[in-house]
């Protein structure tokens, strides 16, 4: 064996059948537990530090007492003063120590009962470790470095260096500014920057940097392993004014440090209305459907002329308006429901969510047909509208009334979908009567079965059958003789091809109401 005690991997067992344990048994101080199927014990001595527990490929660093069964001592890094450092789950130690370590939080201490299939095997160590030989390690987990595969390939190791903030990572379409060093292995640097600002999805230098940002936090500095396939493939590239060549097929070596981002969003599912984080705002509210905001807002055409600015020049001269009522473009009215108080974002919206195909006079400027526009938004301050919990019964009922005539009136101009959530929202003040009385049950049961219907209504002009189906069989279980809901789910049968159901509701009906044609 050598001096220097390296644990080396015992006669053939360097990668075969690892048999990792699934998860690190719970154990209390002094208890005694076998980790996997092998024979593996180990013992708690001291509790570690957290949830933690290093993975494969993770650089661990250890002190250790290495004892045969009858106490006789063969190794010790204690002995020496020097931590023994390897690389987790890659065969440099002896599987038992692969194994066992894993298991192991921050600054726990345990010991280890090894047996030889997962120590030195039938050979031993001679002159130390005899053939067949079980063993004791005792051994404090100081320190891992975390060094992740993060591709899942071996195309870029990930090594964390510094600590990053809190928990959230750029996407694909955030703004991110790193700094970052790229080596080849001898050491020549081939590109440097203190930083730079791109899109994630966009990438930079190579395409390691825009993988390795997404696993990242804010403040996280790491050291990166990149194979070609991640960096400049098998043709390599030219040196530049300010870049250095990279050969054909060389790995590289680079250091990235995530300084910050810019959250990037699409606030519309069609990806027509962009909003750009930049200023974060305070805790978690967000306006409701109803709140009246106040904002300081600059509007802007794509060639920078300002078409409408508000409350930058003057404090008391703040936007203000109710979302979800119309009163500002659609596109700026659903961004503005997605801020919190304080946050300051960069709005892109399309002529679709903005004001369409006709010009409009603004306060400052004319907007074009078809013109995209940016805003600059502020959240200053913002009274959500009163939600159903912090009503009393009254309120409520008053509140879903209001709501089904708000339907009404956007159902009679032609807009449906408004007009559907208006529907839903007045259910919605009403759904939950155990505590109502009589009266009040009888007319929370009339807006439920009006607002349903008439959203049964949307439904059926929006083509969504399946849901103009559902709503007038909730009105059918209120009231199983509503020839109207019996009428609209038939016509949402026919759509849905079931002939016979629709054919079925409508002989209910007219056996209700003979004289009755109108759905």
């Amino acid at each position: 064996m050598e001096e220097d005690f390296d644990l080396p991997a015992g006669d053939g067992m360097m990668n075969e059948d690892m048999d990792l344990p699934d998860e690190s048994p719970i154990l209390k101080v002094g208890e005694e537990k076998e980790i996997g199927k092998q024979g593996l014990k180990k013992k708690l001595l001291k509790e570690g530090e957290g949830w933690d527990t290093p993975e494969n490929g993770d650089e661990v660093e250890v002190h250790y007492t290495g004892t045969l069964l009858d106490g006789t001592q063969f190794d010790s890094s204690r002995d020496k003063g020097t931590p023994f450092k390897f690389t987790l789950g890659q065969g440099q130690v002896i599987k038992g120590w692969d194994q066992g370590i894993k298991t192991m939080k921050k600054g726990e201490n345990a010991i280890f009962t090894i047996p030889p299939e997962l120590a030195y095997g039938a050979s031993g160590s001679p002159p130390t470790i005899p053939p067949n030989a079980t063993l004791q390690f005792d051994v404090e987990l100081l320190s891992w470095t975390s060094v992740k595969d993060i591709c899942k390939d071996g195309g870029i190791f990930k090594k964390i260096l510094v600590e990053g903030e809190k928990w959230e990572n750029p996407k694909d379409l955030d703004e991110v500014t790193v700094k970052y060093e790229a080596l080849l292995e001898d050491g020549t640097v081939v590109a440097k920057s203190d930083g730079v600002e791109f899109t994630v999805k966009e990438g930079h230098f190579c395409p390691a940097l825009s993988r390795a940002v997404k696993t990242m936090k804010k403040g996280e500095k790491v050291l990166l392993t990149v194979k070609p396939q991640y960096g400049f493939g098998e043709k390599g590239k030219p040196a530049s004014a300010d870049e250095g060549a990279v050969p054909p097929n060389a790995t590289l070596q680079i250091t990235l440090e995530l300084i910050s981002w810019k959250t990037v969003s699409e606030v519309t599912d069609d990806k027509k209305v962009i909003k750009k984080i930049l200023k974060e705002g305070e805790g978690y509210e967000r306006p409701n459907d109803g709140a009246v905001v106040k904002l300081k807002l600059i509007g802007k055409l794509q060639d920078g002329t300002v078409f409408l600015k508000k409350g930058h020049d003057n404090e008391d001269e703040v936007f203000e308006f109710k979302t979800d009522e119309e009163q500002v473009i659609e596109g700026l009215d659903r961004a503005v429901m997605t801020m919190k108080k304080g946050e300051v974002a960069l709005l892109t919206i399309a002529a679709e969510y903005a004001f369409g195909s006709s010009e409009s006079q603004q306060e400052l400027a004319v907007v074009p047909p078809n013109s995209t526009v940016y805003y600059e938004v502020e959240l200053v301050s913002f009274v959500k509208e009163k939600e159903s919990w912090d009503m009393n019964t009254q309120e409520k009922i008053e509140a879903a009334g209001k709501k089904k005539e708000e339907g009404n009136v956007l159902f009679k101009a032609g807009k449906y979908a408004k007009a559907s959530k208006r529907y839903e929202k007045a259910v919605k003040y009403i759904e939950y009567d155990s505590s109502f009385g009589e009266e009040e049950k009888k007319q929370a049961k009339a807006l439920k079965v009006a607002s349903n219907l008439n959203n049964a209504a949307c439904k059926l002009k929006l083509k969504d059958y399946k849901q103009a189906e559902k709503l007038c069989t909730k009105v059918l279980e209120m009231e199983s003789r509503n020839v109207k809901a019996l009428y609209r789910r038939a016509q949402a049968y026919i759509q849905l091809a079931d002939l016979d159901v629709a054919e079925f509701d409508v002989k209910k009906a007219l056996e209700i109401d003979p004289e009755n044609r109108n759905p």
